[in-house]
């Protein structure tokens, strides 16, 4: 049986994902994603750093590759998140995560002007073991939208890292290396993600490992 991992070791890989409280939805519009696109960024960078009121991610005064965890991939659907982690720094994750929660968790209340939790207790995580972990993991977090009937064509949606890792983009959030090195293109990666094939066995096993963390 999954199940949370403390303490989470520097140089290792983890699923960590969290959802409303009440599976209500935690984004509801273009600034909400942008928002917390903007506070993963925030927070994953080790401080010291601007007031994130006047953090943008262009920002060149700070130091982006001295960073707690690297994020390797991400999916940001209606009621729920997903990351791929890396820790680079003790107890990186529970404090990216500790400080992205609580900061997009005062945006919201402020903004829809209510009180109380929006996330349903602490996150999750999964350690990855293996390397073949790893790649499905990154594609089931990529895929994340179709298998939730968010939309038909992963092109579509925005809200991901796929972009990030089939197209050349500027100011990308991930670090790609340890993904894309596997991949003889970016196209050959596209195409794994794409074609489902024998990926029923790998997705039911992460589903399994969410419904255990989820009692």
């Amino acid at each position: 049986m999954a199940s949370r991992i403390f303490p989470f070791v520097d140089g290792e890989y983890y699923h960590v994902f969290n959802r409303g409280v009440a599976k209500m939805q935690i984004f509801n519009n273009f600034n909400d994603h942008a928002h917390f696109l903007k506070t993963i960024i925030y927070y994953s960078i080790e401080g010291p750093k601007p007031k994130f009121s006047i953090f943008a991610p262009t920002t060149t005064t700070i130091n982006k590759n001295k960073k707690i965890v690297d994020i390797i991939c991400y999916c940001l659907m209606p009621n729920h998140f997903h990351f791929l982690l890396r820790q680079t720094r003790k107890s990186g994750i529970t404090e990216f995560m500790s400080k992205l929660s609580n900061s997009y968790t005062k945006y919201i209340n402020i903004k829809n002007k209510r009180i109380g939790h929006l996330l349903q207790g602490n996150f999750k995580a999964v350690h990855i073991e293996t390397n073949e972990q790893l790649i499905h993991l990154s594609r089931y977090i990529h895929l994340n939208p179709i298998v939730g009937y968010v939309v038909k064509n992963l092109d579509n949606y925005v809200w991901s890292s796929y972009h990030e890792y089939i197209n050349i983009i500027d100011n990308s959030i991930c670090d790609k290396k340890i993904i894309l090195d596997q991949f003889s293109s970016k196209d050959e990666y596209r195409q794994f993600v794409l074609n489902q094939t024998n990926y029923g066995e790998q997705l039911e096993r992460i589903k399994h490992q969410l419904l255990d963390l989820e009692e």
